[in-house]
């Protein structure tokens, strides 16, 4: 097995207009998806807008497979988070949950057992000692992970909770660990208003401050979260308010805390996309959520979306081979963002693996392991680089042009379709055999990276749930990265440290192409199943103009949670971060 996500299905969005010989720039209707709106600072409310009677009636014009199980996502009425940076005694601060932050060290104590750490030290001499008297019965320690939640008279707060932070509490992901633990607090408390607070906060720099209130805050609305739209019932989750105590206040914080908001409108909907099962997120609705996020920001992107005929035009014959077996027409999708200044410095393009479902076509993905239940999640890099897209309408990087493309489908099995042994031919004219149909992905990619090149960007950066072999290699948790670019991997990786994300960079070792020779065509799509991720890697790079910068990111493992059976909305920041660095 190749290639490890995918799903799809598709409405009638752009259907009718398939036979359009020229490139069209989208209007589209209210969004299957959770939609951001952003108050004044810092509130924010996320719902899901139902099927309006039009599209109801647009849908039953649609192909069956739209309408498959006749499931439609619930409303969801918006909850609103206000956050507030605020300087205020610990002991005074009135609300429903008090989160402190601790580290292994803060827990440390005298010979009487009794805090060495000033603020523990306080809170407990308010309580009478119960709060350490406590904590020792638990057990609780200041591990990652730990946490532990009192209710305690003698504050103004009706519960204390000790988050663990590990040995110490250095890097951005332990601080949106924190955020996140806190909003589970709240949730199974049912608390309203809450407060964060980091036991040594005044260890941390001045100037690290703000990023590590936005990392707390970007942990506490993504905590709060919760896709319930498949649900026949769901609960409004109680939190309505967060303080964060002791980082500081002020503008440039307030900034920071503006910026989690905006990012996490981004990773919200890139969990949304990534979760929508197949019947409802089909090639035509990814294609129609793409036109919303350009309709949405309408200074700043524009929206084309190419049909069969239209990529036929440009030659994608490796691209519309995958798709060839669905009824749910392709849709290629290309949205440009340009800064409202219009002074560009220079030119990127995100690419993302759009397979909105992956069955493996006649390789039918069969047999334990397999995850053909799962193959919805097979357009996670489009998820990621449209999430990423949404962000960045909202932030407006200047000097920086953008160009977000995914070549969305989906890989049947039908008459139509791709055979083992076809020989496909790609837009810059390579032919590839077909010797795995289900090693798809690579094969839409081609045909994306080669119209990224043509865009005139400098750098681009592609995402893929590409490869099984990425996860035996890597495990769940973590992307692989591979580019022949020492500088742009240093790039990335720099914004990966400032999202939180782990990637590891991988070899491209040449040698290895040597599987992937043909000898019919240019080359196979599938080599040997021995460093099967490089394999992927190295076809991919047949695409890429050498005068291009380029980063493939394999993140078939991080993708998806296990655990929480839910999308992680992986790569998202990291992309956000990455073109920041690359805006003037």
């Amino acid at each position: 097995m190749a290639v490890i996500r995918a799903a799809s299905t598709s409405l009638s969005f752009l259907a009718s207009t398939s036979s359009s010989s020229s490139s069209r720039y989208c209007h589209c209707r209210p969004s299957l998806f959770t939609k951001f709106r952003f108050g004044p600072i810092f509130n924010i409310s996320f719902a899901v807008t139902p099927f309006s009677s039009r599209r109801a009636k647009r849908m039953a014009h649609s192909t069956a497979r739209a309408t498959l199980g006749l499931t439609q996502p619930n409303k969801i009425d918006p909850p609103k988070i206000s956050f507030a940076a605020k300087e205020i005694d610990l002991v005074q601060w009135k609300g429903d949950l008090l989160a402190v932050g601790v580290t292994e060290k803060d827990m440390a104590k005298d010979d009487d057992s009794k805090f060495k750490n000033s603020i523990l030290q306080k809170l407990d001499s308010q309580l009478g000692g119960l709060l350490s008297e406590a904590s020792s019965e638990e057990d609780f320690t200041g591990k990652a992970g730990q946490s532990t939640v009192l209710r305690l008279p003698g504050l103004g707060s009706k519960r204390v909770g000790l988050i663990g932070l590990g040995a110490a509490a250095s890097a951005m992901v332990a601080y949106r660990n924190l955020g996140e633990a806190a909003a589970a607090a709240a949730k199974s408390t049912q608390a309203s208003n809450v407060a964060i607070t980091l036991a040594s906060a005044e260890g941390i720099p001045a100037e690290s401050k703000p990023v590590t209130a936005s990392a707390i805050a970007t942990g506490a609305i993504l905590g709060t979260f919760e896709d319930s739209r498949f649900k026949s019932e769901t609960k409004k989750p109680a939190l309505k308010s967060v303080d964060i105590i002791g980082l500081g206040s002020g503008p440039e914080i307030e900034k920071k805390l503006k910026y989690a908001d905006n990012v996490c409108s981004g990773i919200i909907l890139g969990k949304e996309l990534v979760n929508a099962p197949a019947n409802v997120l089909t090639p035509g609705v990814l294609a129609e959520e793409a036109s919303r996020i350009a309709s949405e920001y309408s200074d700043v992107f524009t929206a084309k979306i190419l049909d069969v005929e239209q990529c036929k035009e440009l030659k994608m014959g490796s691209y519309l081979g995958v798709a060839a077996a669905s009824t749910n027409p392709p849709h290629f999708i290309h949205l440009c963002y340009k800064p409202p200044n219009g002074n560009v410095k220079t030119k990127l393009a995100l690419v993302g693996k759009g397979l909105t479902f992956d069955s493996g076509g006649y390789n039918i993905k069969t047999g334990a392991g397999c995850l053909i239940e799962l193959m919805k999640f097979d357009m996670g890099g489009s998820a990621a680089v449209l999430g990423a897209a949404k962000a960045l309408g909202q932030i407006k990087p200047a000097g920086v042009e953008v160009h977000f493309i995914v070549a969305a489908c989906e890989n049947m099995i039908s008459g139509t379709g791709m055979r083992p042994g076809d020989i496909l031919t790609a837009s810059n004219g390579k032919t590839i055999e077909v010797t795995n149909t289900d090693a798809e992905g690579r094969l839409t990619l081609a045909d994306a990276l080669v119209y990224a090149c043509n865009q005139g960007v400098e750098k681009i950066v592609d995402l893929a749930t590409l490869t099984g072999a990425c996860i035996v290699a890597l495990g769940p948790s973590i992307a692989g990265v591979f580019t022949p670019s020492d500088d742009l991997a240093k790039e990335v990786f720099g914004a990966s440290e400032a999202s939180g994300e782990k990637l590891w960079r991988m070899p491209l070792e040449e040698s290895y192409w040597e599987s992937m020779k043909s000898g019919v065509a240019d080359m196979v799509n599938s080599g040997s199943r021995q460093g099967g991720s490089i394999i992927a890697a190295l076809f991919l790079k047949q695409f890429v103009d050498e005068k291009v910068q380029w980063m493939h990111i394999d993140m078939a493992g991080p993708v998806w949670n296990d655990k929480k059976k839910n999308a992680t909305g992986f790569g998202i920041s990291t992309l956000v971060e990455w073109v920041l660095k690359n805006s003037s």
